[in-house]
């Protein structure tokens, strides 16, 4: 017998039952935007070129550029489109960048729990560690923010065999962590469910443009044609298209023009799409589609 997790079971996304999104559409897209901090001379980080020896000078400070311009110029671009925004915060960013935190709560977006730096992963501490983490980062976002957050994705979406019961137990709704669908389901936690709702590993940055080295111009191809495709798949079922973006990747001036180019395209269709915010899916799924989502 194949070892499980037991978090969920099989089942093929054309056997479910149908329903559609608010507004009688059937493809929702949301922006999930990374905000975080990393520690100088010291833990983990992406590498526009192999470091050297810590501390590493260029890396950090590429990017620590997504903090400094890239998300400033990112924060002008949804403006223009009027495109609301999932913003996947480390904890850390409010005592880094409390403006910046600032602008995109006076925007209204939803600030989604990210751990307290990316500079760590928490899969590698016990229960008892994983759990303080969750508690420190939650108290940071509840306190800055006046609500506490709903949904997590955990830095380098790493996950402890505990993780989704240390969620439900700290009060989270739903989880960005499973990359397994196209559409939100329930998972089994010891404190009730867990709605996983899709995060690409697709149509995101980090693995596009750092690992497979994807250019400017065909990680936004790469956005359209999963839009395109999805908006024609979404006749059959309903489906969730997530877009995960980092500044220091995405607000550098020749890939943010064509990213503007990948947004577009999607504003085009605004009216045959549910534009939305990850938590907005979480209450639709919980309240109104009670029942279908399985």
């Amino acid at each position: 017998m194949v070892k499980g997790h037991g978090r969920y079971e099989y089942r093929a996304i054309t056997g479910r039952p149908d329903y559609d999104w608010p507004n009688g559409t059937r493809l929702a897209v949301y922006i999930g935007l990374n905000l975080e901090h990393f520690a100088f001379g010291e833990g983990l980080g992406a590498e526009v070129a192999p470091g050297g020896p810590p501390p590493d000078i260029l890396n950090y400070a590429w990017r620590d550029y997504g903090n400094r311009v890239g998300a400033w110029r990112m924060l002008e671009l949804f403006e223009l489109l009027d495109l609301p925004v999932s913003v996947l915060a480390n904890s850390a960013m409010y005592d880094y960048a409390p403006e910046l935190m600032a602008s995109f709560r006076k925007r209204g977006d939803e600030i989604v729990g990210h751990g307290r730096t990316n500079s760590e992963r928490q899969s590698v501490l016990d229960a008892a560690e994983e759990a303080a983490l969750i508690e420190e980062a939650t108290l940071v976002l509840h306190s800055a923010e006046g609500v506490p957050p709903r949904g997590w994705l955990s830095p380098w979406i790493a996950e402890s065999v505990d993780t989704p019961d240390l969620l439900t137990a700290a009060g989270y709704r739903y989880t960005l962590n499973w990359c397994m669908d196209d559409q939100p389901i329930w998972m089994n936690t010891r404190n009730g469910p867990l709605l996983s709702i899709p995060y690409p590993q697709e149509a995101n940055d980090i693995p596009s443009i750092v690992a497979r080295k994807d250019g400017a111009s065909q990680f936004a191809d790469i956005i359209i044609d999963n839009f395109d495709e999805m908006l024609e798949q979404s006749v059959a079922q309903p489906l969730v298209m997530g877009i995960a973006v980092h500044p220091y990747l995405v607000g550098q001036p020749y890939r943010l023009r064509h990213l503007r180019r990948a947004f577009r395209h999607i504003c085009d269709h605004r009216a045959r799409i549910w534009l939305t915010r990850a938590g907005d899916i979480y209450e639709d799924c919980a309240t109104r589609l009670e029942g279908k989502i399985i």
